[in-house]
């Protein structure tokens, strides 16, 4: 089989080092050459070291001078600045890793769609954001575009050959987060040390902080709908704490298929990357139902976790909602993290953006729309948050 040549966007983070883990397991197939990262320099200089690439990238153009420091002698070359990281996108490759966070990822995902490549799909937000442009585009130029979130990719795998008219419904699990068996009150009491306490995943903080809120399956409802062309009532959501079944597809004929496998990001990845035939795993990753006994699924509880009933909502509504939601919970996550926030402003804040934007707006139909619905969002949550109401006293 041919050496698959990989651009890794968002090496730095917790998606890069499983994708950088199942490329080091297979070096006689794989092999990466690009790297893009965001701000730390020491960090990607030494990832890009590592997997012995040829060309280093940061979104923050401050840091380029670090990273070419970092790099000197190396015979790496590097960049930094918007401009660095299309040159990135840009280069020779077959498959490309989007796994930069946040809306941050939309403009190199979209870039990065060309004929013949995979698209190894991680940042959720592009599809959040941009859904009917980015497909419209994969489909335009005949891209593969695979989703490397542990959920989306069983339930693509699960799909499998079957007609979309055979799907009756499509389910995500998730874990509940750290908070799945706190009161109300005692979430609303949880600090960012508590918050970023994942039950399963070594995770960013973000994505973290996310996931204790169930904002992130919200977002992943709204990426299934584009993902898989589905409307928004075959899309739901169980809490299975101990995430093994990562989705489940009902079909026509009332048969339920489950995908699953150990909670590691490396079995999605591996599936992501073995473009040419499956790849062989560790035998750390194989699952054993046996050894795990009991599996248990519950609905999820929208009052204690009101934030997965705003993006349900902003998934029915359709339009621009999901980039407007998506822009106020990046901006309200982040004055969470900062101490601005109490927790359950998270929620309050982008319920607040969303009610304060007029309704009907139409989806983005390309990148520089969702980029300026993005920008006005986050303005808007900026100037609700310096109010009083959102004030941590």
């Amino acid at each position: 089989m041919p050496l698959r040549n990989v651009t890794l966007l968002g090496a730095t983070g917790s998606v890069g080092r499983s994708v950088r883990d199942v490329v080091a397991e297979n070096p006689d197939r794989l092999s990466i050459a690009t790297v893009v990262g965001g701000r730390d320099a020491q960090a990607l200089a030494q990832v890009a070291i590592e997997v012995g690439a040829s060309f280093a990238a940061l979104a923050e153009e401050d840091a380029g001078p670090l990273l070419r420091e970092a790099l000197a002698g190396t015979g790496i070359a590097s960049g930094a600045g918007r401009d660095a990281v299309l040159e990135a996108v840009a280069r020779p490759a077959d498959i490309v890793v989007s796994a930069i966070s946040g809306s941050a990822g939309l403009e190199a995902t979209f870039a990065a769609l060309a004929p013949g490549r995979v698209i190894a799909l991680a940042n959720k937000e592009s599809l959040v954001c941009a859904g009917e442009a980015v497909m419209a585009r994969v489909a335009e130029v005949g891209a593969q575009l695979l989703p490397l979130d542990s959920e989306h990719n069983a339930l693509f795998q699960v799909l499998g050959a079957e007609p979309l008219a055979a799907v009756r419904s499509m389910t995500l699990t998730a874990s509940g987060g750290p908070f799945r068996s706190w009161s109300a009150e005692r979430i609303a009491a949880a600090g960012p040390e508590q918050a970023l306490k994942h039950p399963n995943y070594a995770m960013g903080a973000k994505i973290s902080v996310d996931s204790a809120s169930m904002m992130n399956k919200g977002l992943e409802l709204i990426e299934a709908r584009f993902l898989f062309g589905l409307e928004a009532g075959q899309l739901d959501v169980l809490v299975h704490p101990q995430q093994l079944v990562h989705g489940l597809v009902t079909f026509r004929d009332g048969s339920v298929s489950a995908g699953m496998a150990v909670p590691d990001m490396r079995v999605a990845a591996a599936h992501c990357l073995g473009v040419d035939g499956r790849l062989d795993a560790p035998a750390a990753r194989f699952l054993d139902l046996a050894a795990a006994g009991t599996l248990t699924f519950e609905k999820p509880d929208l009052v204690r976790f009101p934030a997965l009933g705003l993006a349900m909502a902003a998934l029915r509504e359709g339009g621009a909602m999901p980039a407007i939601l998506n822009a106020a919970n990046e901006v309200a996550v982040a004055a969470f993290l900062a101490g601005r926030l109490r927790f359950p402003g998270i929620a309050a804040l982008v319920e607040a953006v969303c009610a304060a934007t007029p309704g009907g707006c139409d989806a983005p139909r390309d990148v520089g729309t969702a980029l300026a619905i993005d920008q006005d969002s986050r303005r808007r949550a900026a100037s609700l948050l310096s109010q009083a109401s959102f004030t941590v006293t």
